[in-house]
């Protein structure tokens, strides 16, 4: 009867009856209820425990749920949002691990047959050494997420491979068109004119540099560190018909050379070089800039306690990454001499944006499967779903900071 001993621990702690039903490897379940539409977490395995009692919390459950020791009946995102309802209607905090509680969950854990030595972590999550944000450790980050595969973006993402939060606010009907809106809003908001040299840091597969190109006549220059990344946006200006004005460097944005540029652009990209380094990028985007130039920086902004977004975003997708509330990365940019000009909140554009990637990639779920496993398909289903849930609630959001150097 794993499924209800495992409830009855639950329910105190949570304040009522469990949003979702337990159905357990032992054949047990909890009671359904008439009209009982809460969804089912099937636990097919004692690893679930075992996990549990060695690291509890959101981590512990995600390793289970990629490696199938945890499903979810009724489709995942669903299921979390209907567990987040519970949880705002309840005024539930963190569930605090006690001593009493592992306690009760050896004993459950005990009886259930699931004791053991810490069990391993799934192939898909990042194992990163050496020094925090050294380059060598940057680069091994950043192709831990963008080195997958670029056939396996181009499942979720629109045909630029745009992999950051699109601009809905212009009348978009899909999430191709407000990428291409985002893109001229940002030029605009650059002003940017025939022959102007602008820098594009982190330009992950070139789409806002072949953009701005096409749309505004400019020189782009853009840097990544991924390989991946490099050979794709290459690829794709010839096909455009810009190389000649799109430059894509394989390069670490500590040593751009060849500035300073007429303008600075640098989208979702401040996210990974690390609270230690944010004042070395700040002045990486002023001494590039020509004086009276403009910058535009795009970036998430956090509300809740974990930098890098929480366990699950900081050892499955984004491993180092580390975001801040709005006005410190504002901070950052005015002690080194920039002058803000404007903020504007993406963070309902997110939501729109995270939505129709996640509704493509649940359509085309098998063909990641086929592409690159099971695994690795589970984890951006719960990426792409948890995403989505955390932008919509206001647990983070994304802002365009547009900036001057005086």
């Amino acid at each position: 009867m794993i499924a209800q001993e495992l409830a009855a621990l639950l329910e105190p702690l949570v304040g009522g009856e469990l949003p979702v039903r337990i159905r357990s490897w032992d054949g047990s379940s909890t009671p359904e209820k008439d009209h009982d539409d809460r969804p089912v977490v099937k636990l097919n395995s004692p690893a679930v425990l075992r996990r549990q009692l060695w690291g509890p919390g959101e981590l512990a459950l995600s390793q289970s749920y990629v490696l199938g020791e945890l499903e979810v009946s009724g489709g995942l995102y669903p299921a979390l949002r209907q567990v987040w309802e519970v949880v705002q209607e309840r005024e539930l905090s963190a569930i605090k691990v006690t001593p009493a509680l592992l306690g009760k969950l050896a004993r459950l854990a005990r009886s259930a047959g699931a004791i053991g030595p810490r069990l391993a972590a799934p192939d898909s999550q990042a194992k990163l050494v050496g020094r925090l944000h050294s380059k060598l450790r940057d680069k091994r980050a950043i192709g831990h997420h963008y080195d997958l595969s670029n056939d396996f973006y181009a499942l979720i993402l629109d045909e630029r491979l745009a992999y950051s939060s699109g601009y809905w606010g212009a009348g978009a009907q899909d999430v191709h068109q407000a990428q291409g809106d985002k893109c001229r809003l940002v030029g605009e908001k650059l002003g940017l004119k025939l022959g102007m040299r602008v820098l594009d840091i982190g330009c992950g597969w070139g789409s806002l540099s072949i953009e701005l190109a096409e749309l505004f006549d400019v020189q782009m220059v853009g840097v990544t560190i991924s390989v991946e990344q490099r050979a794709f946006a290459q690829e794709r200006a010839r096909q455009r018909g810009v190389s000649e004005q799109v430059e894509i460097r394989l390069q670490d944005y500590r040593e751009i050379t060849g500035g300073p540029f007429d303008a600075v652009v640098s989208l979702e990209m401040g996210e990974h070089v690390g609270q230690k380094n944010y004042g070395t990028y700040a002045q990486v985007v002023k001494s590039n800039l020509k004086p009276g130039a403009p910058a535009v920086i795009q970036q998430m902004s956090r509300h809740g306690k974990y930098p890098g977004g929480g366990p699950f975003i900081e050892g499955f997708i984004a491993p180092d990454m580390h975001m801040r509330p709005l006005g410190e990365t504002l901070g950052f940019f005015e002690q080194v001499g920039l002058e803000i000009e404007g903020v504007q909140s993406l963070r309902k554009d997110y939501v729109q944006t995270i939505a129709a990637w996640r509704e493509t990639f649940d359509k085309r779920f098998d063909d990641a499967v086929a592409m690159m496993g099971l695994e690795v398909a589970k984890v951006w289903e719960l990426y792409l779903a948890g995403g989505e849930l955390t932008f919509a609630q206001g647990r983070m959001g994304v802002e365009q900071i547009l900036m001057r150097r005086t």
